[in-house]
């Protein structure tokens, strides 16, 4: 298969080195060597990206604005086949390759504060350079994917249709999570309030999608299939529910699961290193409520997925699902805990008083 999809930029396998690389559970990546250059090699995963021709246009368009308007800045575009294409359909899946960022590294997890600042100023850098690239142009390639009003609703019918069982075993998770719904209620109001700017947002901000140098400092932001439209807070908040507790949303002992206070610090001062002249009064004022929507959105879908029977993610135990929106909610309760202070850190970062 890898041989007949190499084909189409010209490079013939028995001239090639091939293993596989990289952490992630979306799409299928390959390390590729080919003499003195190496490329990455991504099989798109069709079940969840129903059309990714709209990844590929979105990439390109994005890459033709900052090839122009910041031609140093390092954007990974996806390389031309013989027949220049950026994106190929080989039977029924879809493949695109990119050259690996010579002396480049990732993680998988965020192992010290300043990775995690380092992490937040090229998602915040990557936003700021397109702040006049037309946001609303770009393609949806996944509809409704940070939609909380949805996740809510999808949460509620839920409810309607799990086994005795299981409803039985979520009462406290499902009445804990529902005592949170002021949460939904605010992301609706921000909708409605022009302050809050739709933006070309990257909505996937895990420390793996940030490529590193020999120095661990930041050199740019990859794995583009979600940059879409959306608001700051995608951003901001993926970064807090994945910076900001040693503990991951796999971890079953709920006492590890808390935020940091150095790594929310961490991500405030990288995030608005860029990006502090970008934001209004209004969403500065919601900073810590990024976290707080993100970190609530996916406890909802977590446990949305065990009162389904874990049709979405599927599970690799019988509480998989259950345990992991425990542990979201948990975490959601620390930040909680913490809002107040955080909220004036991230004033006393910006040299501002608080809004009240």
């Amino acid at each position: 298969m890898i041989e007949n999809i190499l084909k189409y930029y010209g490079l013939a396998i028995e001239d090639c080195t091939v293993k596989a690389f990289g952490s992630g559970l979306i799409n299928h990546t390959w390390l590729i060597g080919a003499g003195e250059k190496s490329y990455i090699l991504q099989r798109i995963n069709h079940n969840v990206f129903k059309q990714p021709e709209l990844i590929d246009e979105n990439i390109n368009a994005l890459g033709h604005y900052l090839s122009k308007h910041y031609p140093a800045y390092l954007f990974t575009l996806p390389v031309q086949t013989v027949e220049h294409n950026t994106l190929i359909q080989h039977e029924d899946d879809y493949y695109r390759l990119f050259e690996f960022v010579k002396d480049s590294t990732t993680y998988d997890v965020v192992e010290y504060p300043e990775l995690a600042y380092e992490a937040a100023r090229q998602f915040a850098k990557f936003t700021k350079l397109l702040a006049n690239f037309p946001a609303n142009e770009l393609k949806i390639t996944l509809p409704d994917f940070h939609n909380l009003s949805l996740r809510y609703k999808q949460f509620r019918l839920a409810i309607e249709n799990a086994s005795k069982e299981r409803l039985e075993k979520s009462k406290a998770l499902i009445a804990a999570l529902k005592s949170h719904v002021n949460i939904v209620y605010s992301y609706e109001e921000l909708l409605q309030n022009p302050a809050f700017k739709v933006r070309v947002t990257h909505h996937d901000t895990k420390i793996s999608n940030v490529l590193f140098n020999k120095q661990n400092e930041g050199i740019c932001v990859i794995d583009l299939d979600t940059v879409m439209p959306g608001y700051f807070i995608s951003d901001v908040g993926d970064m807090m529910r994945t910076y900001l507790t040693a503990a991951g949303e796999e971890e079953t002992d709920l006492s590890k699961v808390f935020v940091r206070d150095a790594y929310f610090e961490a991500i405030v001062r990288g995030y608005l290193d860029e990006m502090s002249n970008e934001l209004s009064a209004d969403e500065i004022k919601m900073f810590v409520y990024a976290g707080k929507f993100m970190v609530y959105m996916q406890a909802l879908r977590f446990l949305t997925d065990y009162l389904n029977n874990d049709i979405y993610y599927g599970a690799k135990y019988e509480l998989h699902n259950f345990n992991r929106a425990a542990n979201q909610l948990t975490l959601l309760e620390s930040l909680l805990s913490k809002e107040q202070t955080l909220q004036k850190k991230v004033y006393e970062l910006m040299g501002k008083q608080p809004i009240v």
